[in-house]
Formats: structure tokens, C-alpha cells, sequence
């Protein structure tokens, strides 16, 4: 009978769960911004120490990198569920930005779309993530939008995106979900009268 000695890990074993750690910090995020975090502000919110907290993320920016990937999963908009093939496109682009509305609203401690204001960091490699996801969810409309009106996919990508990015910075400004449904439904009238049924 042979035996393996199985070397330990150095240190002391983690003694938090990770999960929960990328949603508390995720709230965190959302509510200051990227670059207004620290690790220290990390590592207290989470109750552990920096060697900790580099040995499980690697650094702030692997944090965020797994924060986008929980968002896109739990929290962003569900534009699979959204945009339909069998559904006129105008139609479901308003119900986006309705959407976007009623989410970004939702939470004024943690008002706005996390990652497009994750799109103005100075941190090169969170700004990596962020565009990442950001050019993700342009690509996926802009697709469903050239399925049926190739010619003006590009031009309506950009009014959904930039719509999306007003609602996101008027939430953090304080608008309520009320407001901002208001001018999802304004952009929702010009979609309808872009697009032919």
C-alpha cells in the first residue's frame, strides 16, 4: 500500500464563502462606483484580510471581472427574454428600455446600470470588463435588429444605447423609476415611428 503526502496550503484556509463575497461586493460596486473602492473597504465589508482577499480574486479587478459575470446572470437586463422573434421590433425594443428603466430605478442606494457606469473607470483592466459585457448587449440587439431591418440596425443599436445610458445616469442623479419610465416611453414612441410594422 503506497501513501501521498498531500502538501497543505499555506496560511490560514479561507473562511468565507466566495459567492456571497461577489454579491456583498457587487452591491458595493453598484452603489460607489469602480474606482471609489478600495480593498480596504473590500476587505471590511467582507471581514477578512488583504492576503485573504488576493488569494481568492487576485486582485480588484478580478473582482469586478467575476461581479459582471454574477450581474449579467442575475441582474441585467434579460434581453433573451425580450426581444422575440415574433414580436414587432419596436415592440420589444420599448420593452428594453422599459426594463432598464424599472431596474436602474429600482434601487437608489444602488441606482444606474453597473456596468455601463463601469465603462468610466481608469482602471484599464476593469474598463476591459466592463466594455466586454457593454459591447456583449449592443452586439445582441443590434443583431435582432438586422434580422428584420438590416439597414438601420447600426443607427438603432446607437439610439437604444445611448437611451440606456441617459436612463442609467439620470437613476444615479436621483430620477425616480417613474421619470425614468417616462422617458423610456418617449424613446418607445420614436422606435415605433423608426420602424414599420
Amino acid at each position: 500500500m503506497s501513501t501521498t503526502n498531500i502538501s497543505k496550503p499555506r496560511g490560514r484556509p479561507r473562511t468565507f464563502d466566495i459567492d456571497q463575497a461577489i454579491a456583498i461586493t457587487q452591491h458595493l460596486f453598484h452603489a460607489h462606483g469602480y474606482d471609489a473602492v478600495g480593498i480596504t473597504d473590500i476587505t471590511q465589508v467582507l471581514g477578512i484580510n488583504p492576503p485573504s482577499f488576493y488569494a481568492a480574486f487576485g486582485s480588484k479587478a478580478g473582482l469586478y471581472a467575476l461581479i459582471l459575470a454574477r450581474y449579467g446572470r442575475t441582474n441585467a437586463i434579460p434581453l433573451e427574454t425580450l426581444l422575440l422573434p415574433d414580436r414587432p421590433v419596436a415592440a420589444c425594443l420599448s420593452a428594453v428600455l422599459d426594463e432598464a428603466a424599472r431596474r436602474y430605478g429600482a434601487n437608489p442606494a444602488a441606482a444606474g446600470c453597473l456596468v455601463l457606469e463601469g465603462i468610466h473607470t481608469k482602471d484599464a483592466e476593469a474598463l476591459c470588463a466592463a466594455r466586454g459585457a457593454y459591447t456583449a448587449a449592443e452586439a445582441a440587439i443590434r443583431s435582432y435588429i438586422a434580422e428584420r431591418y438590416p439597414d438601420k440596425a447600426e443607427q438603432l443599436t446607437d439610439f437604444v444605447s445611448v437611451t440606456m445610458t441617459g436612463l442609467s445616469a439620470q437613476s444615479r442623479n436621483g430620477h425616480n423609476v417613474e421619470r425614468l419610465l417616462a422617458t423610456a416611453h418617449l424613446a418607445g414612441v420614436a422606435l415605433e415611428q423608426a420602424l414599420p410594422k
